[in-house]
């Protein structure tokens, strides 16, 4: 599922630089439906017809996505630097990153929020020690945090974010952190099910403009560098998220406490940043649309 949304994004939008926020908007919905419906396939083809069929059923649409794959149509390289070292590569591209305080500011908020912020490590511990909701519970709590991401996602290609994006990028994790705290203070099931599709949403909102923001601002020879050291942020920062919010939980007397912690902690951030990073803060990414719409 996840291949058949990238294979189409690369088709019908590397090609054009001007429809790069909408194309950026689309890569994160796909890919968060993609996540989302793959489980949900993926317990029900269990459900229906066993593991062994189920993972035969994944080997087809693997070996699938692998044929098509070479139906990708060949773009040129852009890199200058060809036979060059993984090393040096990822060393200019880490260079670039913290030259530029849009991106870094960028990769920064969205890391913290990851990182302290992120309450799904302790969500089955909220659904059956304090909502005592049970599985099912859990379920619904999990199941909300993406549907609030991808219903803001969808919405979002056709309501762009390029205007005053700084400052909508920044006030959409201050939410996320507001409704991380909330969670952590609720005892109320539903309360804690709309503080996490809340959550959500300002996730979708922040994962949308932080996208464009690195298609925007990395110049074409450098998007490859780019793209591996966002992966190195974003995945580290969901590992160490779920470790930090074990550690939290034990060392701050809880649950509830080390997750009130990590909203508290991601508000705080995002005052730091903002105060700090004036570039970030100020970002408008109109005109940045406008001189590549002249380039098509």
């Amino acid at each position: 599922m996840v291949f058949w949304s990238y294979y189409f994004l690369i088709n019908r939008f590397i090609s054009s630089k001007k429809i790069y926020p909408n194309a950026a908007t689309w890569s994160s919905s796909t890919w968060k439906a993609a996540t989302v419906l793959g489980a949900l396939f993926g317990g029900f083809f269990i459900g229906w017809i066993g593991v062994a069929s189920t993972l035969c059923i994944v080997f087809v649409l693997v070996a699938l996505a692998f044929v098509i794959t070479f139906q990708i149509k060949k773009k040129p390289i852009l890199n200058p630097n060809i036979g060059e070292s993984v090393k040096e590569s990822l060393k200019v591209g880490l260079k670039f990153v913290f030259n530029n305080k849009a991106i870094l500011g960028a990769l920064s908020l969205d890391m913290i929020a990851v990182l302290f912020g992120g309450a799904v490590a302790l969500l089955s511990v909220f659904a059956q020690d304090i909502l005592h909701v049970g599985p099912k519970g859990f379920g619904i709590l999990n199941a909300s945090i993406s549907i609030g991401s991808i219903l803001t996602m969808f919405i979002t290609t056709y309501l762009p974010v390029n205007k005053n994006a700084g400052k909508k990028l920044l006030i959409s994790i201050f939410g996320f952190g507001v409704c991380i705290i909330i969670f952590g203070m609720s005892k109320l099931f539903w309360v804690s099910v709309a503080a996490l599709f809340f959550s959500g949403v300002t996730d979708g909102v922040s994962m949308v403009i932080r996208q464009t923001i690195l298609q925007l601002k990395t110049p074409d020879h450098m998007r490859g560098r780019v793209a591996s050291v966002n992966s190195m942020f974003v995945g580290s920062s969901n590992e160490l998220g779920a470790f930090e919010s074990g550690i939290a939980a034990k060392y701050l007397g809880g649950a509830a406490r080390a997750v009130i912690f990590g909203g508290v902690m991601t508000l705080l951030t995002v005052v730091a940043i903002g105060a700090k990073n004036k570039t970030l803060r100020n970002l408008d990414l109109t005109k940045d649309i406008e001189d590549h719409e002249k380039e098509d």
